[in-house]
């Protein structure tokens, strides 16, 4: 059986000790990171709040808010807060809400409050024959323009982005470790082949391993996890030449972004495929062809070739099984042009031990938001032995939480409260082990 899915963003891999490492699929080598001396601090003020449904009050996660006329961003986190820091020589400007499928909000700077500020949105659905656009005759040719236009739609020159970059690893509902990063991305030209460049600058990670009795979970690959989900720079690892005949393509509901009207696709593989593939939806821009979001999952119905594509290692007696592989990714736009603003991965799996009456469940997730970003137009690169390789496990290259002066002074994603949470219980319990003489975790 042929097996064309080249793209498995996230690896799983358990060794004696035991160690159960995600990643993604390439030759496992040693990592090397890049971090520079932390710059003078630069004074800023920040804003937090939440977004939510004007209707139901439901969080909106996901959302984005950008300084309108700057490259300034941020995203809500999965309750919908937000954190949202700008330098204090911004005196005035409107900050831009929007979130898929809803109507946008300008909110002017100076109306927004340091603490409890609460952005509602209107829903915004448009049904195809309300408005006057030729419906294109087949969703699979949409897709395949929207993918050829890349080169007139989206980012034409080399950008250095900073983004701000989360991986959680949880055992059923318990928080276990987290590791953020702050990294610089080079990104090439959507009309090259050219890979990505990344350098790590600021790490930090907080993780408890006695939480996972006798497995020790790792996510291999950092950042290119969720980097990768960028289908329009890399369309090879989902719609590549040989599967997008695969694929069953149909148009959904559309709805409005931006005032935007915007198409759904739904794509799902065809049933005399027995690969696993992906199902998802596209959201793709009506006039123009522009791809801006995209929300899928990996078939796992196959759960020994599953495993196989993602479990690295693992111990004898372990049988390793996904049970759920989603991903998202959205774009941005400014002047024009559309760029990689945010995306996520999840990989819910259990593990089966041979002579154990139960199962461990575990999941991992990890997400990526460009909060800056400035043209390259030199086209520079760091050196080779400054980039992160694709194999680098951040949480070995973390530092542990420490520098508050240096990540107050960057846009990131706001925790969720059992985050928070986990983190002062995971510190505590590691400042008691030490006490104690011991360690909790390596």
């Amino acid at each position: 059986m042929k097996q064309n899915v080249k793209f498995s963003n996230i690896l799983l891999a358990i060794t004696a000790g035991i160690m159960l490492l995600i990643g993604i699929p390439t030759n496992i080598h040693a990592a090397t990171f890049f971090q520079e001396d932390v710059q003078e601090e630069t004074s800023f003020n920040q804003f937090r709040g939440e977004v939510v449904d004007a209707n139901n009050n439901n969080p909106l996660v996901f959302a984005t808010l950008t300084l309108e006329g700057t490259n300034i961003s941020t995203i809500t986190n999965t309750e919908g807060k937000f954190l949202l820091k700008i330098p204090t020589s911004i005196k005035q400007g409107n900050v831009l809400v929007g979130y898929l499928g809803y109507k946008s909000s300008s909110i002017p700077l100076e109306q927004l409050k340091e603490n409890n500020n609460r952005i509602a949105l209107m829903v915004s659905v448009t049904e195809l024959d309300e408005v006057n656009v030729v419906i294109p005759k087949s969703a699979r040719a949409l897709v395949r323009e929207t993918l050829r236009k890349k080169g007139e739609n989206y980012f034409d020159d080399p950008t250095l982005m900073t983004a701000f970059y989360r991986e959680t690893i949880k055992k059923r509902r318990k928080n276990v470790s987290l590791s953020e990063a702050v990294v610089n991305i080079y990104k090439s030209p959507y009309t090259t082949g050219q890979k990505d460049a990344v350098q790590l600058y600021k790490a930090r990670k907080s993780t408890d391993y006695s939480k996972l009795d006798t497995v020790a979970l790792k996510l291999q690959g950092g950042p290119f996890n969720a980097l990768y989900v960028d289908i329009m720079k890399y369309p090879e690892y989902i719609f590549n030449e040989v599967t997008m005949e695969d694929y069953n393509f149909t148009f959904e509901r559309s709805t409005r972004i931006n005032d935007k009207l915007i198409y759904v696709i739904g794509f799902k593989q065809r049933p005399d495929i027995y690969d696993p593939l992906y199902k998802g939806q596209l959201f793709i821009d009506a006039e123009k062809k522009i791809l801006t979001s995209a929300i899928y999952s990996l078939n796992i119905t196959d759960k020994e070739l599953a495993s196989k594509m993602f479990v690295r290692k693992k111990p004898h007696n372990a049988r390793v099984y996904p049970t759920d592989i989603a991903y998202r990714v959205d774009y941005r736009e400014k002047d024009g042009k559309w760029y990689y603003g945010y995306s996520n991965a999840l990989l819910e799996f259990k593990i089966n031990w041979d002579k154990k009456l139960f199962n461990s469940v575990y999941s991992m997730s990890c997400e990526m938001a460009v909060t800056d970003w400035e043209k390259n137009l030199a086209g520079e690169l760091p050196k080779a032995k400054d980039r992160l390789k694709s194999s680098i496990i951040l949480s070995d290259a973390a530092v542990g939480f420490s520098d508050p002066d240096f990540w107050g002074e960057y846009n990131i994603i706001e925790p969720e409260k059992s985050i928070e949470s986990a983190i002062k219980k995971i510190q505590r319990q590691l400042k008691k082990s030490k006490t104690e003489g011991g360690e909790s975790a390596p």
